[in-house]
């Protein structure tokens, strides 16, 4: 066993979660990890609760035997081809399983999100917006949920750019399963990833954790229509953690699908109307 198998095997064990997988990385940052593996389970039970003791000892023999026979496709923390940007955020996941084409996490990024219940003028300002940000060789990330996610990945098809999805179902899942086709594709052209493993169906607590990878990933994030309480301004306040820029396109004051973008403008947001001013946020920051 290797060292990206024990990873993986941390990852698999039940009772196991974002927070403890954190304490690891500090761990290992400080090289306080054994570098014989496998490491013994009396290891992991003395960095977790003692509440998810009983679920960690049913599982990481298991969870062992899993990672060393696993076939997918995973990178995990201690990885050379891990994004720098991703190792900078705020609890940086410790394994990502993942579809496509890995390259395109080197390439300058923009997240893109927003509203499931995208109005005209949010997809006509994506429309506007987003093919001179393409045809810069800059990536766009969403999350593949309808609205304004599907769109971003769809106009990146249509401008022959490079789409990455960040999904919080394992990267063989489709959710919702109307985007089977879609996802495929990105796969093809882009890159799917995933902090689930194969066959993990969705959950709501896993698309509030993916925000923070959807943010991670790129230098900026841009928040194209946005409720007041929504995913959306999750991925923006993750970003904002990050020290990642946020980006905003202003809205009618009489959308309720604007409240949240606008809210952002008020608290410092930048304020999109070009797509010039996104592709210098993007490369200013990527050259930091």
């Amino acid at each position: 066993m290797n060292l990206n198998q024990q990873l993986l095997a941390i990852h698999l064990t039940q009772g196991i979660g974002i927070a403890t997988e954190s304490r690891l990385i500090e761990a290992m940052n400080s090289n306080l990890l054994p570098s014989i593996y496998p490491w013994p389970l009396d290891l992991l039970l003395q960095i977790t609760h003692r509440v998810y003791h009983d679920r960690i000892r049913a599982t990481y023999t298991t969870a062992l035997q899993r990672a060393s026979n696993f076939k997918g496709n995973y990178i995990t923390y201690s990885d050379d081809s891990y994004p720098q940007r991703l190792r900078e955020i705020f609890e940086p996941p410790l394994v990502l399983f993942y579809e496509g084409q890995l390259a395109a996490l080197n390439l300058p990024s923009l997240s893109v999100v927003g509203t499931r219940s995208a109005t005209v003028y949010g997809l006509n300002s994506l429309r506007h917006l987003l093919p001179p940000v393409i045809q810069s060789s800059i990536a766009i990330v969403s999350g593949l949920a309808q609205g304004i996610d599907v769109m971003a990945h769809q106009i990146t098809f249509a401008n022959n750019g490079v789409p990455i999805a960040v999904i919080g179902t394992g990267t063989d899942v489709a959710y919702p399963r109307r985007n089977t086709s879609l996802q495929k594709q990105i796969i093809q052209q882009g890159l799917v990833v995933s902090e689930y493993g194969p066959g993990v169906g969705p959950h709501r607590s896993h698309f509030p954790a993916r925000n923070r990878i959807i943010a991670g990933l790129s230098s900026a994030t841009l928040v194209v229509e946005a409720k007041i309480k929504s995913g959306s301004l999750i991925t923006a306040n993750a970003a904002l953690q990050n020290n990642r820029e946020v980006l905003s396109i202003p809205g009618s004051i009489f959308s309720e699908e604007s409240q949240g973008t606008n809210e952002l403008l008020s608290l410092g947001a930048k304020l999109i109307t070009k797509s010039q001013d996104i592709i210098e946020s993007v490369q200013i920051l990527d050259t930091i």
